[in-house]
């Protein structure tokens, strides 16, 4: 997947699991103060990018994560292997 497909994914996921506007849902957008997500709503879509993405996805990785751009980067560098 590319960064166009990683983010339509990230997106996708933020409209099902959490019942947001699509339009709401920019790259620039926070995950806590502009989407309303919390901590377990945040362990939620780790759960299911490890799905989608056939990869564990260690902790660490996702503690600096703050936008939905911040989301397509890393993992963009879990496919890559880095």
């Amino acid at each position: 997947m590319n960064k166009e497909d990683i983010y339509q994914e990230v997106t996708g996921l933020l409209v099902k699991l959490f019942d947001l506007d699509a339009e709401l849902i920019t790259p620039e957008s926070r995950l806590y103060e502009d989407l309303d997500l919390d901590s377990i709503d945040a362990v939620d879509m780790v759960v299911h990018l490890q799905k989608r993405t056939g990869k564990k996805i260690k902790p660490e990785d996702f503690k600096a994560v703050r936008t939905v751009q911040d989301v397509v980067e890393a993992v963009e560098r879990l496919q890559q292997g880095a």
